[in-house]
């Protein structure tokens, strides 16, 4: 009996003994430090790739249209009625399609018959009258052409015109212009470019291209045929008047002059 108690008590002893080894255990994994895992490093977003920006076409400008003939009977009231908001002098001349379906700078058909004119800086559209300083005979037309491009000339007219202001026969006069209409202000806005020319030699011309691309990257220049002539067009980004204007005082072609020419 006392063996038995004995061993009983040495259960006892050795079930608190194996308790305190676990109480111990568990009473280290609670305290016992753990060290955080680095966070991982943020990946850079790629870089975008730079490209040029892409060279952009000049805008079209949109065709003008003139009546039938060239002024209506409402352009001939408007002027009897209204003064004109700008009156110039110079010299005036008259031309003719080189080639039959030639259409003018507003976008219509170039027609002898019609009382239209020429002009390099008026809108494109404006109603004018033109009255010959010598004989006073005077016509009201339309602009719908650029031109011309001849130094000390300030008028280009189709026959009609040119027959209704006595300029056909002598071929060229000195005539005053008043303006009365116009469909866009004359003295802001527009779209510009400079007209240079014209060359007798193709290679010259391409030459002065070459010149005017490499001085003006951003720029639009162009080189095409005339009447048995040649002529570079430059347009500034965004056909920016006070470029053009720039540009043209700056330029001393070899052949021909620099126009500054509005093309709306």
């Amino acid at each position: 009996m006392a063996g038995f108690l004995a061993n009983s008590k040495m259960q006892r002893l050795a079930g608190w003994a194996v308790l305190a080894v676990l109480l111990l255990g568990f009473s280290g994994c609670r305290h016992r430090h753990v060290t955080p895992l680095p966070a991982p490093e943020a990946t850079p977003p790629p870089q975008a790739q730079a490209y040029p920006a892409p060279r952009q076409a000049p805008a079209r400008i949109a065709p003008t249209p003139a009546p039938p003939g060239g002024v209506s009977d409402e352009d001939l009231d408007y002027i009897s009625t209204h003064r004109p908001i700008l009156t110039e002098e110079g010299m005036a001349s008259w031309y003719t399609a080189p080639y039959k379906g030639r259409k003018a700078a507003n976008g219509q058909v170039f027609s002898d018959y019609s009382l239209t004119a020429a002009h390099r800086t008026l809108p494109m559209g404006s109603l004018i009258t033109v009255t010959n300083l010598k004989t006073g005979q005077s016509s009201a037309m339309r602009i719908t052409d650029r031109g011309p491009f001849v130094e000390d000339r300030s008028l280009d007219l189709t026959i009609a015109s040119a027959k209704a202001t006595g300029v056909y026969w002598p071929g060229s006069a000195r005539v005053r212009i008043d303006v009365y209409r116009t469909p866009k202000p004359i003295d802001r806005g527009g779209r510009w470019c400079v007209q240079i020319g014209a060359f007798t030699s193709e290679s010259k011309a391409k030459k002065l291209k070459a010149q005017l691309l490499d001085k003006y990257p951003d720029a639009n220049v162009i080189e095409f045929p005339g009447e048995k002539s040649y002529w570079v067009r430059i347009r500034p980004q965004g056909d920016n008047r006070a470029q053009a204007v720039s540009i043209a005082r700056k330029l001393r072609p070899a052949e021909g002059e620099a126009y500054l020419t509005r093309l709306d």
